[in-house]
């Protein structure tokens, strides 16, 4: 019998339960969305379907960029089987600061985070987009805020 009067649970962290992928056949992917390739998320640039022999299947083959580095991916799939699709998430923030090459970012419920290195422009407001997905976070651009008169 087993004693769970002194048996607890610890959680380090909570989240909202969202997974970081979710299966998708390969033959409903589309040019300009996203896909997993090598345990990367990447951005499909290219894509062609192709038959193969008399009692084959279908197959895809993908072209892809990873949209943190920028490397190319190729991948060869049947049309009928699953693969994963990264949930990327993109979000504007306005640039408080720059501290040892760190940005201070202030997201729209007002809590500031410091994460990723960055220019920073002192005399202007600045919005950042950053670009989430399977856990990593990723600058992708800045432009002026726009005035708020």
């Amino acid at each position: 019998m087993a004693d769970t009067e002194h048996e607890t649970q610890a959680f380090e962290t909570a989240d909202a339960g969202a997974s970081k992928t979710f299966p998708m056949q390969c033959s409903a992917l589309r040019k300009n969305g996203h896909v997993v390739i090598k345990g990367r998320p990447c951005k499909i640039v290219e894509m062609s379907t192709s038959k193969t022999g008399k009692h084959g299947h279908a197959k895809v083959h993908l072209v892809a960029i990873d949209i943190f580095t920028g490397k190319k991916y190729e991948d060869l799939s049947p049309s009928t089987h699953n693969m994963d699709v990264p949930n990327v998430v993109r979000n504007e923030y306005s640039l408080l600061d720059i501290d040892d090459g760190f940005l201070s970012l202030l997201t729209a419920d007002g809590e500031i985070g410091t994460a990723i290195k960055a220019g920073f422009d002192s005399g202007k407001e600045i919005l950042v987009t950053v670009v989430s997905a399977m856990g990593e976070e990723h600058a992708l651009s800045c432009k002026d805020a726009p005035n708020q008169s």
